[in-house]
């Protein structure tokens, strides 16, 4: 006990330590705060190019990410608060979380595993959505400051937590490279068979958080399928060509440009919120996602995964009454989220890519958001 303390407290103090000559507006000291007995606080990871990104331990959350335009200036590109507090008391919105156990929706909170019937909460009607009511997002998260640009996060999920069964040990590393490309990798294990899809929810707008809408980006994703939904957003079990429809993102085309077309799955999702099936051969290699291009400023946003997939949401449920950082309100469609990941309701889904870990296994993920300009 004396010694997770120490290490705890070093890794405070290197975040603290961390802060001096940083061109972040938050302070840490707003993050400072005990939860359930434990420590949360804020931690900054920097690259010799001057991007910055702010990781809180509640909820493994990405707070802050300033990224240069074309002509240098640097902006924060994603959605958050300025304060632990506005994490704590908003409406959960998912911004910048870590998933689990499970990202996305399971139908009706229910899933069989090795013919075990399993209850999950329901907290999207009719639906269990992104872990249930306390899931990966609102726990802290042990953390260790391995050098000033990568950050690792440790968590136990006992066995039945929030329904799924399994004592699950997650390792989650968040890295910032000199090539600009923020790196999250996963690995977790097992007491018992249980089932595990986890992602990261940041919500992007490369104009900056909170400067307007995203409906100029240019989106490309490396997908030529998609997987359609039913009215409450969970998947049909079809997997249909994207070709011929508003979902062919397979040249650039801007997320608006479709987005009022009449169409049953834009309607269904009150715009874009589906999954979209990576092209890739090998299934668990790492691979492009997409990309996102925002002209005015000229950054570039590549996103690739071993995941075999990427749920493109474009904020069409935020209602700008909560106040972000710096005061801005997040309004309509005034970010994207590109969230790697296997499918939606894969449990209830054989044909499905499988999210089932047994004992013995491991769960090995990666993610990478990488920054340029045009």
């Amino acid at each position: 006990m004396k010694l997770s303390i120490f290490i705890l407290f070093v890794a405070i103090a290197f975040g603290a330590c961390n802060q001096k000559n940083s061109n972040l507006t938050i302070k840490p000291e707003a993050f400072h705060q005990l939860i359930d007995g434990q420590q949360v606080d804020l931690f900054v990871l920097k690259n010799k190019n001057g991007i910055e990104i702010a990781v809180t331990n509640y909820g493994g959350r990405v707070v802050s990410l300033l990224v240069p335009d074309k002509n240098g200036k640097m902006e924060d590109v994603v959605l958050g608060y300025d304060s632990l507090d506005g994490y704590l008391k908003a409406d959960e919105e998912y911004f910048g979380a870590s998933i689990g156990r499970y990202g996305n929706r399971i139908a009706k909170g229910t899933f069989k595993l090795d013919s075990i019937e399993y209850k999950l909460a329901i907290n999207n009607t009719p639906n269990s959505l992104h872990g249930g009511v306390k899931g990966f997002c609102k726990k802290v998260w042990g953390v260790t400051q391995k050098a000033e640009n990568e950050l690792e996060l440790v968590l136990v999920s006992l066995d039945m937590d929030e329904g799924y069964p399994g004592e699950l040990q997650v390792t989650m590393n968040y890295k910032l490279t000199d090539n600009n490309e923020f790196v999250i990798t996963y690995k977790a294990e097992s007491s018992k068979p249980t089932v595990l899809n986890l992602t990261n929810h940041s919500y992007f707008n490369l104009h900056g958080a909170g400067n307007g809408d995203v409906m100029d980006h240019l989106l490309q994703l490396n997908a030529d399928k998609y997987t359609p939904v039913d009215s409450t957003l969970i998947p049909t079990g079809n997997i249909d060509p994207a070709a011929g429809t508003p979902f062919d993102f397979t040249k650039p085309v801007a997320i608006g440009a479709r987005i009022k077309d009449q169409n049953e799955q834009l309607r269904f999702g009150l715009g874009y919120d589906h999954n979209f099936v990576i092209n890739k051969a090998d299934e668990k290699a790492l691979a492009l996602a997409g990309s996102v291009y925002e002209p005015q400023s000229g950054r570039y946003m590549e996103v690739f995964t071993t995941e075999p997939g990427v749920q493109f949401y474009c904020g069409n449920f935020l209602k700008g009454i909560n106040l972000g950082k710096q005061g801005k309100p997040y309004k309509y469609r005034t970010a994207f989220c590109l969230e790697t990941q296997h499918f939606p309701d894969s449990p209830n889904h054989p044909d499905f890519p499988s999210v089932v870990l047994r004992p013995g296994q491991i769960y090995n993920s990666e993610c990478i958001y990488k920054f340029s300009v045009k």
